[in-house]
């Protein structure tokens, strides 16, 4: 049996812009759609919405096959230097949910889909998701269905965004991706847009795609894989 590939990527903003362009270019030529993963505001006092030309280029890529995530409202960690979303309660995580999804509104990028910094979503902030139209969470093991109840079991794996850049951990990612491709599985790659110009990262996040798309495994985005139905692939009733 097939597996899928979903490649998303993290960290985008007007100054790795370029770098993401290429690398949704050089997947373009492999037919492979991208998941792009955005957060209204980012350290440095970076405004998604003041960044015209990011967002045109998003609408752009969406209004084909590729996919929008939200990744956070500002990804400021908690007090104890948890991600953002980590260790929230449902009142303050529906808040920083609601905020966030009125400017990705506002910038014609709005989505269903939610993906914690770190994919480390806490149970409130879970609890909240729904409650403020989000029906999909992807954690870091699973992808939930926040309506239903229902999850794919599936570890996202990648470089950057709490994942090391380190050659040790590159080849254990591409030897990773081998194995869940080879067993029909849901390869589920993320990397950091600053490390997509890195000789080793980004050459291995390449090496695993191809890899994937060699052992068979079916390229698409979180929107399109979380609109298949149960027949399509294996879901749990979320415990």
């Amino acid at each position: 049996m097939a597996g899928q590939l979903v490649v998303s990527v993290s960290g985008i903003r007007a100054e790795t812009l370029p770098q993401v362009q290429a690398f949704a270019t050089r997947l373009s030529e492999r037919s492979v759609p991208l998941s792009y993963l955005v957060a209204p505001r980012l350290k440095g006092g970076y405004r998604l919405a003041e960044d015209d030309a990011t967002c045109d280029w998003l609408r752009e890529r969406r209004a084909g096959d590729d996919a929008i995530v939200l990744h956070g409202y500002n990804q400021v960690p908690s007090r104890k230097r948890r991600a953002e979303f980590a260790e929230l309660g449902a009142h303050e995580a529906g808040l920083r949910l609601l905020a966030a999804d009125r400017v990705l509104e506002h910038s014609g990028l709005r989505t269903r889909i939610f993906a914690a910094p770190r994919w480390n979503a806490s149970p409130g902030a879970k609890a909240a998701m729904p409650i403020r139209g989000f029906r999909t969470n992807l954690g870091s093991t699973s992808i939930d269905n926040v309506v239903t109840g229902t999850q794919v079991r599936a570890r996202v794996v990648g470089v950057g965004d709490g994942f090391p850049a380190e050659p040790w951990w590159c080849r254990l990612l591409v030897a990773n991706t081998v194995r869940i491709a080879r067993r029909g599985g849901v390869v589920r790659l993320s990397v950091a847009a600053k490390h997509l110009d890195g000789s080793i990262a980004g050459k291995a996040v390449l090496d695993c795609i191809d890899l994937a798309l060699l052992h068979g495994a079916e390229p698409l985005t979180y929107r399109a894989l979380t609109q298949r139905g149960p027949a399509s692939m294996s879901l749990h009733r979320a415990a």
